[in-house]
This record gives structure tokens, sequence and C-alpha cells, in this order.
């Protein structure tokens, strides 16, 4: 079975206290899926070619179905209401090659 990912990176961060907020939230709420971050939002980034210098994570799941359905939780749905409006992400969930 192929593991899934999810890439994130972050356009706009929130401030210090609701990126901790849901820091928290979003830990809980993946751990029922054996999540493991791989990147951490505190990792040096380089950006090449027409990337950009954004903030970072990348965390690994078993299968690509448990990708999708950690995204799909009640409780991961709570953790994206923590991030507010001030927060923009480019998110994509991929399957493991």
């Amino acid at each position: 079975m192929k593991k899934g990912y999810w890439v994130v990176a972050y356009h706009t961060v929130g401030d210090e206290a609701t990126m901790k907020h849901y820091g928290e939230l979003a830990g809980a709420a993946l751990a029922p899926f054996a999540a493991r971050v791989l990147v951490s939002p505190r990792s040096d980034v380089t950006a090449l070619e027409a990337g950009l210098k954004q903030m970072t994570v990348v965390v690994e799941f078993d299968s690509y179905a448990d990708a999708l359905a950690a995204y799909e939780s009640a409780d991961y749905k709570k953790a994206l209401t923590a991030l507010g409006p001030g927060v923009e992400r480019d998110f994509r969930i991929t399957e493991g090659a």
C-alpha cells in the first residue's frame, strides 16, 4: 500500500498565538491517523527556480486513504477554523511513489 502525504506551503501565516492553537488542535486531530511530521513548520526552506520561500510542512500517513480521511475528519475541521481568514495555504494531498 502506498503512503499518503500532506504537502502544505503557507503563503500567509497567522500570528504566533493563532499558529500555536492550530498546531495543538491539528496534532490532536492527526494522532488517531498515526500521522508523522516529516518537515516541520520551523524547517529552513531554500527556494529554487520558480519556488517561493514559504513555511512548508510535510506530513506522512500510512496510506493515501488515511491522508484523505484525516483531512475530512471532524477534529481536523475544527483545527482549520482556528486558522481563521488570515492564513492562506497551498494544501495538497498526494500518494507516495
